[in-house]
């Protein structure tokens, strides 16, 4: 910083399971990957520092080189809508609202507890996933249930993915070159999990998730949208607890319950094999994305572009033929030739000669716009 080149990078997956495996490597050629239990979080980023302090293939001499360190954080709740430092308020504030992300805010509370603990000289900064959905408007994000479940209960949508939705804006205004405040897009996130944004003047005013990620798109084990009323049936008729349908809904549903699988190259190749199943499944994905992209033209009024971000959004032209399939009455009209060519360098345009809205495709870099808000916010003043 404040230059935007990652010196180095990594992962820690399947933390707690019976085998885990450390990903690492530096902009001077060093890779790592390492095949290793990892306990828990705190074991997780001591092996991160090790090899950063690596004296062959690190990229610091010491924990005290680092200044500060950013973290994403699902749930801010009402309270935050900009990156904050992380003092003894802040964390109870988050610990006070794991009630509304029981499986995001627990992890994200462990990861900024170990890193204080391993750069105790550093800012720690929390980066919030809900905070850029804090310029919606009440008509946006109340529900029409009574007064005190909001008042009382902060019971409201709230929105995710966005440090992606923000991120892939910024990039598409850049582009754009229009002045922000004339300028509406709509940023379309799919990956395993799948949100859209409807953005005006560089602000989220409003997006397909809601109280919890559950709600809007079909997603990979997710149903999206559904019948409040299902969930009484699955409770009287079939007799399912609560946490049986919650299950169900957030981890049986989606393209895995539609086909069997959630990864969507899967379903493209089965579809194209002749799975009728597959195939549906890919019509209600797509056809999910294009009723909201009515919906948030209507809302926005008039469109300049539309973003397709995250792994499904980036590399399926399929998925982005599918949805942008007759959309010439809004003014999108998708370049086949270009569509299948896919990404040509940090913002690719995909629409055609005739196309009145610009179809991007954006490599979100939710990496990067954390560091950047963390810098922002503190790194100038180390």
């Amino acid at each position: 910083m404040p230059g935007s080149t990652a010196v180095a990078g990594g992962l820690v997956e399947r933390i707690g399971e019976p085998t885990g495996r450390v990903l690492y490597w530096s902009q001077a050629g060093a890779k790592i990957e390492r095949e290793m239990p990892v306990a828990d979080h705190r074991q997780g980023l001591t092996q991160v520092v090790e090899l950063l302090l690596d004296e062959r293939q690190g990229v610091i001499g010491s924990a005290g080189e680092i200044t500060a360190v950013g973290h994403r954080v699902v749930h801010g709740g009402e309270k935050f809508s900009q990156p904050t430092v992380i003092d003894t308020e802040v964390m109870d504030t988050i610990r006070e609202l794991i009630p509304l992300a029981p499986l995001h805010n627990p992890a994200n509370l462990s990861g900024i507890e170990v890193a204080r603990e391993i750069f105790p000289e550093a800012a720690q900064v929390a980066v919030f996933d809900t905070a850029f959905h804090q310029t919606m408007l009440p008509r946006a994000y109340r529900y029409a249930i009574p007064n005190a479940l909001y008042e009382e209960q902060h019971i409201r949508v709230y929105g995710f993915h966005g440090t992606s939705h923000l991120y892939v804006s910024k990039m598409a205004l850049a582009h754009l070159g229009k002045p922000a405040a004339d300028t509406n897009l709509i940023s379309i996130h799919l990956g395993n999990g799948a949100s859209m944004t409807a953005v005006a003047g560089g602000q989220s005013v409003d997006t397909t998730m809601g109280f919890s990620p559950l709600p809007g798109l079909i997603m990979g084990t997710r149903s999206g949208d559904i019948d409040p009323a299902v969930i009484f049936y699955l409770s009287e008729r079939l007799n399912m607890s609560i946490p049986e349908i919650d299950r169900l809904l957030n981890k049986q549903s989606g393209l895995l319950g539609l086909t069997g699988v959630n990864d969507v190259r899967d379903i493209q190749e089965r579809s194209e094999a002749g799975d009728m199943a597959a195939t549906l499944a890919l019509e209600m994905y797509a056809y999910r994305i294009k009723k909201y992209i009515g919906a948030y033209t209507a809302v926005l009024g008039y469109l300049d572009a539309i973003i397709f971000t995250a792994g499904v959004g980036q590399n399926s032209p399929v998925v982005r033929q599918l949805v942008c399939a007759n959309l010439e009455s809004l003014g999108i009209v998708l370049d086949e030739e270009k569509n299948a060519a896919g990404e040509t360098g940090p913002v690719s345009e995909i629409q055609g000669e005739n196309g009145r809205v610009k179809i991007l495709i954006i490599p979100t870099n939710e990496e990067l716009e954390i560091a950047s808000q963390t810098y922002a916010l503190v790194g100038q003043n180390k």
